[in-house]
């Protein structure tokens, strides 16, 4: 590498005796030499040289001291976020050393005056929005797809119930309240809100010990939720990956599934446990009730083939939808008439569903103690026979709501927080009526967006419907086979069996499965609540882990480039042109730094220091949005320690906020951020900055 420099001189007036010629001199110096070291014998004329020499070096000199300091005139525009602004020659020194802090009393003011506002509390109850909108003809679409969903619900509710230990009725009781409260807090019109399976199984571990745990904690779970929903907290829904959501779902289904194998054929379940159901069914074989059996799997096919029944060619296709929708209530009729039907002297060849408390719930507080086997319980031990479920139960039911909303917004904007804020509603509100936890429900989702539902009144009418059953019909609940519920929940988790999403993960990022096996195992083998957490777990700390290990390239780049400068001062007119071949290393981070990924980036340098026999480091900070204390740290101690290795640090168009960091913790590093356009004109300007590090080409004329 060279470093050339062809001067034409003009001197006027240089002596008082009036001489005047033109020195002509070619000087090649090693590298690592000054000009102000060129002996004068090598030219004719000294003291022509030396004039030249002391008015070259002190215009060096005045180089080397702005080189970093710029002046006023070039300024930098705020805006650095473009690499058109972040490319300046120069910025603005006040930016980089004075910190900009937001306004806080200026934005809680406005936070508060937002918030209070009419347009803000409208927000909180989208209803406001719909409702005047309202058309007339949107009534009957809305009262198809609600009794729709109402004749899929009325079996579900019952079934879930089972599912959570209780009795019956409190699955009914949980599938009404949620519907009318969703209408008036909810924004997304096909939700639809009940107890799902997946809620049923998380309450059944202390729901078997009174009901009135299962109240309390629908209950407290929506206060929790209703909170967080206020808080607009529904941002920290996004670190639920997709993989953790699916490990989860697909865990609870095949849980929820084997502890209905038993029922499915005539048998009695001491365990919704995973492998307590199994090796209860397979070690009581000779048990099998054989009626319960044939009827259990013949519902089941009966079920899978009223599923394929919307996709007939042939006929009114909307005759054969509503009838593949309303299968879950057509089942149950068919079994309850045959158990109706060959019951005989009181005897039953089905085991059915026995009494079901008639009547509304009452309406009353959430109880906060219980008698369990005559013993009094307090609220404090009622917490603590809960645990983790308090924590796991308000979490999953979010996650349900929102995945759902979500998948049926058809391209609209989902507020999350507004969903918690709905959902939240409609658990407190429904702990009043003795409900057990709710959330959104895919399988009744997807019935009310088949049945074209235009609006959340839909609701009202399901949740009236329902209300009908408790008054009148249950009566006739007695006769329902328990396998016959066993097939419809069967069904539905087989739907729910998402392994086509583990196949598109496969094909498409393999490292993604690591969070889906780390929740579909604890799920299946440990228990939902803590499967969840572990999944949330390994979720953070996979982003931990990319965070601590950014992605970042480092190159050596051959700079060659020429450039031709001029400077003029009162007595000398000076060409300066530049001939640069430098090997550069160069530092590609392709994204934010932050102190997990500080030790990292040192480490990367300094290691790929040791191996080349570079003399400069650039790293180039277009994608680094921002940077903490600890890397300002590292960056300082990295060209501490460079300058150990004979290197030296550039950081080349970083933005004003990332520099700012590093500069206001030592003011001696602004000389290390550059902002040109290119990487010639960056070692350009190192080189003139540094050129007795550089070999000299100098030509006197």
């Amino acid at each position: 590498m060279q470093f050339g420099l062809i001067f034409s001189i003009n001197f006027i007036n240089i002596e008082a005796n009036s001489w005047s010629k033109t020195v002509g001199v070619r000087l090649l110096k090693k590298r690592k030499q000054g000009f102000r070291d060129y002996s004068p014998e090598c030219v004719k004329n000294g003291s022509a040289l030396h004039c030249f020499e002391v008015k070259y070096f002190r215009w060096q000199q005045q180089q080397r001291r702005q080189q970093f300091r710029p002046a006023q005139q070039f300024k930098m525009q705020r805006n650095t976020t473009t690499r058109e602004n972040s490319a300046a020659s120069d910025i603005d020194d006040s930016l980089l050393f004075k910190e900009k802090l937001p306004n806080i009393p200026s934005k809680l003011k406005n936070g508060i005056y937002n918030s209070c506002s009419f347009r803000a509390i409208a927000r909180k109850f989208p209803i406001l929005g719909w409702l005047p909108k309202y058309e007339a003809s949107f009534l009957l679409q809305d009262f198809i797809a609600g009794f729709t969903v109402g004749l899929t619900t009325i079996p579900q509710a019952i079934a879930y119930g089972v599912v959570a230990g209780l009795e019956p009725q409190y699955g009914l009781y949980s599938a009404f309240m949620g519907c009318f409260a969703y209408i008036i807090f909810g924004s997304c019109k096909d939700v639809t809100i009940a107890t799902t399976a997946i809620m049923a199984l998380m309450v059944h571990q202390y729901a078997i010990l009174s009901p009135d745990y299962a109240v309390l904690v629908c209950f407290l779970a929506g206060c929790l939720i209703l909170l967080m929903g206020l808080l607009n907290l529904g941002v920290l829904v996004r670190f639920i990956s997709i993989p953790v959501i699916t490990g989860f779902t697909i865990a609870a289904a095949t849980t929820i599934g084997s502890a209905q194998i038993n029922n499915l054929f005539g048998m009695a379940s001491p365990s919704n446990d995973l492998i307590p159901a199994w090796k209860h069914f397979f070690t009581h074989l000779n048990k099998i009730g054989w009626n319960d059996a044939a009827l259990g799997v013949l519902s089941l096919i009966f079920l899978f083939l009223m599923k394929k029944t919307k996709d007939i060619p042939y006929g009114n296709r909307t005759f054969w939808k509503y009838v593949s929708l309303s299968r879950n209530a057509l089942t149950v009729i068919i079994g309850t008439s045959l158990a109706y039907g060959l019951s005989r002297g009181g005897t039953q060849p089905f085991r059915v569903t026995g009494n079901i408390t008639a009547g509304l719930p009452p309406f009353r507080p959430p109880p906060f103690h219980t008698t369990v086997n005559g013993t009094d319980v307090s609220f404090g031990e009622m917490l603590n026979n809960i645990g983790a479920s308090l924590a796991s139960i308000p979490l999953v039911a979010i996650l349900e709501i929102v995945a759902i909303s979500k998948a049926f917004s058809k391209g609209k904007i989902v507020n999350a927080s507004q969903e918690m804020i709905a959902l939240g509603m409609c658990n407190i509100m429904g702990s009043f009526v003795s409900s057990m936890p709710v959330t959104g429900s895919f399988t009744r989702t997807a019935v009310n967006n088949a049945s074209g539902v235009k609006t959340p009144l839909g609701g009202a009418v399901t949740g009236a419907l329902v209300l009908m059953a408790l008054a009148f019909l249950t009566k006739t609940f007695y006769y329902i086979p328990k396998s016959t519920l066993a097939s419809i929940i069967i069904a539905a988790m087989i739907s729910l069996m998402e392994f086509e999403k583990v196949r598109d993960t496969w094909r498409s990022k393999k490292k993604d499965l690591f969070p889906f096996v780390a929740t579909l195992v604890p799920c299946m083998f440990w228990s939902l609540e803590y499967g969840i957490l572990c999944g949330i777990v390994a979720n953070i700390s996979y982003i931990l882990y990319s965070s601590a290990k950014p992605q970042m390239r480092l190159d050596i780049e051959k700079v060659d480039n020429s450039e031709q400068n001029f400077l003029k001062d009162n007595s000398l007119s000076v060409y300066i042109f530049q001939v640069l071949d430098w090997e550069v290393g160069v530092v590609d981070v392709k994204q934010k730094l932050d102190f997990a990924s500080a030790e990292y980036l040192k480490e990367k340098v300094v290691k790929f220091v040791n191996l080349n026999t570079v003399k400069l480091i650039v790293i180039r900070g277009q994608e680094i949005n921002s940077i903490d204390y600890t890397v300002a740290m590292n960056i300082i101690t990295l060209r501490e320690d460079l300058k150990i290795l004979n290197c030296d640090l550039i950081c080349w168009n970083w933005n004003i906020s990332s520099a700012g960091v590093v500069c206001r913790l030592k003011s001696e590093m602004r000389e290390i951020f550059c902002f040109e356009k290119t990487l010639e004109e960056v070692v350009s300007k190192y080189q003139l900055s540094h050129s007795n590090d550089v070999s000299e080409i100098v030509y006197i004329l």
